[in-house]
């Protein structure tokens, strides 16, 4: 049954092929199967280049993909010199003044702590911390013109870094606007610490401001990313100074833990303010082994105006 079954089909296909060669025949003019159409690739191409498939970031993604300034395009923080003058800082238009020289004996000692034979028994000696006792003392009002004073020199150049996270000032103090800081480094919301390091008019000043407190400030302050940054700032640039304006001490744990960081220590104290028991706490809760220094704020008395604004006391080595 199976071979009766097989020979019926292939007199079909016979039949069927047959009758496909007699319609060929009588219609040699059908239509033929054509090859695909030739493709000008190189018009096709241009007409329709394909999407990329990793696309630039925009500038401002650049450094940390997180929506922070590229260094490349950062913003300036522009300093109004003449409004600072008149409100007391350091001159740099080349006018001489009371407070340029106080400023500058000052700077002086912290110098040749930073850089002279003193320096080999310091660690981070180019790293110094401005702080007071206790509030208003002037701390903040001494570390910016500290940081205008060695940006004058011809050799240095100055990083300022606002580590005051519960009262920063320095940004205020300069006439400047809030910005992202240090604070933001250390958590997370900034990639690089180069994101929160601004530029100046002042060609050899840079700031890095404090950025918005954080209620485990202390705990960041005192993290090993802290101190590798400050290890950072002080051996990358040899002609480097950074003045680091921190919390008062008394009261504040985080100074105690940034004193850890600095080889120096500047001390403000406000004359007819200040306790001597203030005094020795704040040197109790500084490292030993830092140079540490006294300036005396509203201590100085001149013919001129009834009021100078800083005495000095030496420095040394406890």
């Amino acid at each position: 049954m199976s071979n009766t079954i097989e020979k019926a089909l292939q007199r079909k296909q016979e039949e069927l092929r047959k009758q496909a060669e007699a319609e060929q025949a009588a219609n040699p003019a059908a239509e033929q199967p054509t090859s695909p159409p030739e493709v000008d690739v190189a018009a096709q191409t241009e007409a329709q280049a394909p999407q990329e498939v990793y696309q630039r970031k925009p500038a401002a993604e650049t450094m940390s993909g997180k929506g922070e300034i590229d260094p490349g395009e950062k913003e300036l923080f522009e300093l109004d010199l003449n409004a600072l003058e008149s409100k007391g800082h350091v001159s740099l238009t080349g006018s001489r003044s009371l407070v340029n020289e106080e400023f500058r004996e000052i700077k002086r000692k912290l110098l040749g702590n930073a850089f002279g034979p003193l320096a080999g028994t310091l660690k981070n000696s180019n790293i110094i911390m401005v702080t007071s006792g206790r509030p208003s003392e002037g701390k903040t009002f001494t570390a910016t013109n500290l940081a205008l004073s060695i940006a004058s020199e011809q050799d240095k150049t100055v990083l300022l870094v606002d580590a005051d996270v519960l009262r920063p000032n320095i940004l205020n103090t300069l006439g400047l606007e809030g910005r992202k800081g240090l604070m933001e480094y250390l958590t997370g919301d900034v990639y690089d610490i180069a994101d929160v390091l601004y530029p100046t008019n002042i060609e050899k000043l840079k700031i890095i401001p404090a950025g918005k407190s954080h209620h485990l400030s202390t705990e960041f302050l005192a993290s090993q990313k802290m101190h590798e940054t400050i290890n950072e700032f002080a051996n990358r640039y040899p002609d480097r100074v950074v003045i680091i304006d921190t919390p008062p001490l008394i009261g504040i744990t985080e100074t105690a833990v940034l004193a850890n960081f600095a080889g120096q220590a500047v001390v403000v104290v406000e004359e007819g303010k200040a306790k001597l028991n203030d005094v020795r706490n704040c040197i109790d809760r500084l490292n030993p082994e830092m140079a540490i220094g006294f300036v005396v704020n509203k201590s100085v008395h001149t013919d001129d105006d009834g009021t100078g604004y800083y005495g000095y006391y030496s420095y040394a080595k406890d």
